[in-house]
Formats: C-alpha cells, sequence, structure tokens
C-alpha cells in the first residue's frame, strides 16, 4: 500500500492476511535486543514503513495524543544515552524513537481532530457536532486524568510500533530505563506540552549478542487464556 492511500475507507484497501505461522514465527523470532549491530542501518523505504504503521496505531477516539519523536542528531543520542543508565541501544540502534504523550488533552486538540475528520472523509464538521460533545464531555470530565490516559494510548502504539517491525524483520526493543526529567529538559519538551513516555531502539541484533540465542520464555496457553 502505498502512503497515499494511508487514509483510504478500510473496504478500499486490499487486505493480504498472513497465514498464522508466519505471524508467530516472527513473533517469536523478535526479542527485546541488548545489543545492536552499529554498522547496520535500516533501509529508508523500510523505516518509512514502520513509521507509517506507528501512525495507524489505534486510539481512543482515535484521538491519538501523542508525538513519535525520531531522534537522528548523534550527539543527541549521545546525551540521551547518559540520561537512559548508559544502555547502548541508545547510541547503537539505527533508530531511536521517543515515545511521547501529550500532558494535556486541550479543546484545541479536539478541534483539531474534528476538522482532520471532516478533511480526510469530505464531511462537514457540521455533521460531527454529536461526536465532538461526545469527546469533549469525555476529556472534561471531573477526575480525568490526561496523563494516565494518553500514556496508555502510547502503550498501545508501541505495541504496533514492536509487531511491525517484527514483521518487517526489524530488531527492536521497548526501553523505560531511562530518566523521564532529564529527557524532559535535554529534548525541550516543555514548549510542546509532551512528556516521554517510553524508548524504542530499532535497529539488527549484533552477532554476539548472547541474548537472541535464548529460548524465549511464556506463560503457556492455559496459564494465559481465560475461556468463559
Amino acid at each position: 500500500m502505498s502512503h497515499s492511500e494511508s487514509f483510504l475507507a478500510p473496504s478500499a484497501v486490499k487486505h493480504r492476511p498472513v497465514e498464522g505461522e508466519h505471524l508467530l514465527n516472527n513473533l517469536r523470532w523478535r526479542y527485546a535486543v541488548k545489543k545492536f549491530d552499529p554498522a547496520r542501518q535500516i533501509e529508508s523505504a523500510t523505516w518509512s514503513a514502520l513509521e507509517h504503521a506507528s501512525i495507524h496505531s489505534p486510539s481512543s477516539f482515535g484521538l491519538q495524543p501523542w508525538k513519535f519523536v525520531v531522534i537522528e542528531d548523534r550527539a543527541l543520542r549521545e546525551k540521551l544515552r547518559g540520561a537512559s543508565w548508559n544502555q547502548s541501544q541508545i547510541t547503537d540502534a539505527s533508530k531511536l524513537v521517543v515515545f511521547a504523550r501529550k500532558t494535556r488533552l486541550t479543546q484545541s486538540d479536539v478541534d483539531q481532530y474534528i476538522a482532520r475528520i471532516a478533511h480526510v472523509r469530505g464531511v462537514s464538521r457540521e455533521s460531527l457536532a454529536d461526536f465532538h460533545k461526545m469527546i469533549t464531555g469525555f476529556a472534561s470530565k471531573p477526575g480525568f486524568d490526561t496523563g494516565l490516559w494518553a500514556a496508555k494510548q502510547v502503550y498501545i502504539a508501541l505495541g504496533v510500533f514492536l509487531t511491525s517491525a517484527a514483521m518487517l524483520g526489524i530488531d527492536a526493543c521497548p526501553m523505560e530505563g531511562f530518566d523521564p526529567g532529564q529527557y524532559y529538559e535535554i529534548l525541550g519538551l516543555s514548549s510542546s506540552g509532551l512528556a516521554a513516555t517510553v524508548v524504542a531502539t530499532a535497529g539488527y541484533r549484533a552477532a554476539d549478542d548472547p541474548f537472541a540465542h535464548l529460548k524465549k520464555v511464556r506463560f503457556s496457553e492455559a496459564e494465559v487464556i481465560v475461556r468463559r
């Protein structure tokens, strides 16, 4: 699917299902890479596909309360490594993405989203009045914690990113081992109303990463899936 088709109606996009075993093999292959090969870089077309897969992540109401901050500056990545327990993935992986959540959900955010729906679907904003009212009511209800809600949405996007990376043959590592306050300062997030929630590195595993050869440990189906 070309990127120009990204916002076509689902019925207009040809679906190409993969076999179940192919999906499972890719998920068994992936693991949280501890050592990347710094000499191997992700090709631009492949990375673009992964970025667009992340854009297609689902979210509550479709509000997408996030930004995916792709860190390409090497000096900046060195600084962030210092704020990430000196983990080598931060500098050695081909790509570093900071999954940042919006710290506030404003009326402007809702209005912008409604305008986007109207543009993409070719409908009037007036026809979306009830939906607009519903979202506004949700966001303004007493006790609504924007940060907690947005963080949950960000982790949905992280899951899409990791699964899509595996399907593309890209190694990745989700990382919570960093200082959000230092990231906040280093990346200058204060002016954009964002907070770093989780980090993901992507690239290709080093041949001598000992974790690449360990068996994946998961609880059995009987222990995890409850059928009623």
